[in-house]
């Protein structure tokens, strides 16, 4: 599809956008597109020097450091950023973790962590900035996974927190439609990010990609501008999903078809992968600050 940039320009100029994630992958990206196509951008993320120079590309936009899990601190970048911008349009809940773990013998603290990141963090940052996008402009995007509707060995804890963000994103649109505004979910498979090349540098992920070639989790990673094509298209248009690439589109509505046939799929050489996995040392996609007690 050839991207007809001129028209999403004129729906998303002067656009006031925060987007969490913003230091690398999606967020950076996504920000430049937005900044290019004359949205006003505004950024949080864990890594000072990377969102310093994203900033400086997106015309010297305003920036945090921010822990989403944090929520007092995500309610104070929000606020900062509605008197930076002068207000908010659409808000981005980017900011998001992965690491594999089997669920016998995994580590348990992937799982806690994946859920503090990618469920807390998103609920903070929707339930900071809701109140500001509840207008008729107003729009949330929360960015799940295909991971969220399509479970594969090893994502149990990535799969689990996607999920819940689906379902805090699907709520969130019944709850904004009095006020006129809207929510999103975004569904993506492996885009070519640092997280997804972390994601899948382990032992145990490589021998399973070498198991199973057909699945789709293992389908070969997607240039990040299909993403980031799609994410444009569907801020502009306020869009229920915004999947990339887009044959994503087609496997939400038969997921319970193809989970048992990914269940038969991934069944070749299982046992050792899995033993892999429980003895591999792993670390999440994005070094996170310490909990705090």
């Amino acid at each position: 599809m050839i991207r007809d940039s001129s028209r999403w320009a004129a729906t998303l100029a002067g656009r006031r956008v925060l987007i969490t994630g913003a230091a690398r992958g999606i967020g950076a990206a996504l920000a430049a597109r937005l900044h290019e196509r004359g949205a006003r951008v505004a950024l949080a993320g864990l890594e000072p020097d990377r969102l310093s120079a994203v900033a400086e590309d997106c015309g010297r936009a305003p920036w945090w450091t921010c822990d989403v899990t944090d929520r007092d601190r995500v309610e104070d970048v929000v606020t900062s950023a509605v008197e930076e911008l002068g207000g908010l349009d659409v808000v981005v809940a980017n900011a998001g973790v992965a690491a594999q773990m089997p669920v016998i013998g995994g580590d348990p603290s992937v799982l806690e962590q994946s859920l503090r990141v990618n469920v807390l963090g998103v609920f903070n940052t929707l339930r900071a900035a809701g109140p500001h996008i509840s207008h008729e402009r107003g729009y949330a995007l929360a960015v799940a996974s295909l991971a969220a509707a399509v479970h594969a060995p090893l994502l149990g804890a990535y799969s689990a927190s996607k999920a819940g963000v689906e379902a805090l994103g699907n709520t969130l649109r019944a709850e904004l439609r009095p006020w006129g505004a809207k929510a999103g979910v975004a569904y993506f498979a492996e885009l070519d990010t640092d997280m997804t090349h972390r994601g899948f540098s382990t032992e145990a992920a490589s021998a399973l990609m070498d198991a199973a070639p057909r699945t789709s989790f293992v389908s070969g990673v997607a240039p990040l501008r299909v993403g980031i094509d799609a994410l444009e298209r569907g801020i502009a248009r306020r869009s229920k999903r915004i999947v990339a690439p887009w044959w994503v589109g087609g496997v939400l509505p038969v997921r319970m078809v193809v989970q048992p046939i990914t269940d038969r799929v991934v069944q070749k050489g299982l046992r050792e992968i899995l033993d892999i996995a429980r003895n591999e040392q792993v670390e999440l996609t994005t070094p996170q600050p310490e909990p705090r007690r």
